[in-house]
């Protein structure tokens, strides 16, 4: 993996720019391998998290989703 790939899923899983690189080797394969078997939430579980915390400048009334 290229470092700009690295930097890139580091910023995707949230990680400080000072916690990415005192991160081991072992640290950032652990890290990858639990990023890897997470999938992401589908379309209903999206849509439910909406619903749970909307934007506050949200253009569409409470609870819809275009």
């Amino acid at each position: 993996m290229a470092w700009a790939e690295m930097l890139q899923a580091g910023v995707r899983m949230g990680l400080a720019p000072d916690v990415f690189w005192r991160l081991s080797l072992r640290e950032w394969r652990m890290l990858m391998a639990v990023a890897e078997a997470v999938e992401p939430p589908g379309r209903a579980a999206f849509e439910q998290m909406a619903r749970q915390w909307p934007d506050a400048d949200a253009a569409l009334p409470a609870g819809e989703i275009e």
